[in-house]
């Protein structure tokens, strides 16, 4: 299914955490925290907000950084996704 995010909405596919630490402990996955940085899927065209015209600064295949409680989560194809507004994100990670 192609989902298409409106305005300055941004569709993305957060990265799954790591299931052992750097130490080598494994840790259970209702300990494990969700996920902060996801690849951008889908990005709208922009639009307006408060009057002000919005520019989209981030593309398809970008990593990203978002707010911890951002947004709304979806199931695309089986895939975990959130949709949230593109000044949910804060960072473009290189």
């Amino acid at each position: 299914m192609k989902v298409t995010p409106l305005f300055d909405r941004v569709l993305l596919q957060p990265e799954q955490n790591e299931d052992m630490t750097k130490g080598g402990i494994y840790l259970p996955s209702v300990s494990k925290e969700k996920s902060q940085i996801a690849k951008v899927l889908a990005v709208g065209k922009g639009g307006e907000l408060d009057g002000k015209k919005t520019e989209m600064q981030v593309k398809v295949g970008d990593r990203v950084l978002y707010s911890k409680y951002a947004g709304s989560e979806i199931n695309i194809d089986g895939k975990n996704c959130i949709i949230l507004r593109q000044t949910d994100i804060l960072a473009v990670l290189d």
